[in-house]
């Protein structure tokens, strides 16, 4: 591997933008949780695990994750037809920064907490 580029301001702050739009939309990050640590999971378990998610947006979500290459879908030519989802190397490798992004809202002062976790008093 070569050694890391040096970013101007605007460049990491674009490169960061260009991150997050993978990552944007309500269910993605939920998506992600469910999946991380090398989870198999078919259509039907993703959807029962993701409570309010409708059909149509999960399916959504999920071709948008693929076409990012987060996501790997997998279709078992059987009767009745079978689809799996997991995550690519790529998409597992964003837990840590997932992880860090977590801890670092929750170190954030109480009353900003409420706002970023749905804390209550």
């Amino acid at each position: 591997m070569g050694k890391r580029p040096e970013y101007t301001a605007p460049l990491a702050a674009e490169g960061v933008q260009n991150a997050l739009r993978i990552l944007e939309g309500r269910w993605k990050l939920v998506i992600l949780f469910q999946l991380f640590g090398g989870k198999v999971m078919r259509f039907s378990e993703l959807e029962r695990a993701i409570s309010g998610i409708s059909q149509k947006m999960l399916i959504q979500q999920l071709r948008q994750m693929e076409k990012d290459g987060v996501v790997t879908r997998i279709v078992h030519h059987e009767v009745p037809p079978r689809v799996e989802y997991h995550l690519t190397d790529w998409g597992q490798s964003l837990c840590p920064a997932l992880d860090a992004l977590l801890l670092w809202a929750e170190s954030a002062p109480a009353e900003i907490r409420q706002g970023l976790l749905g804390e209550t008093g």
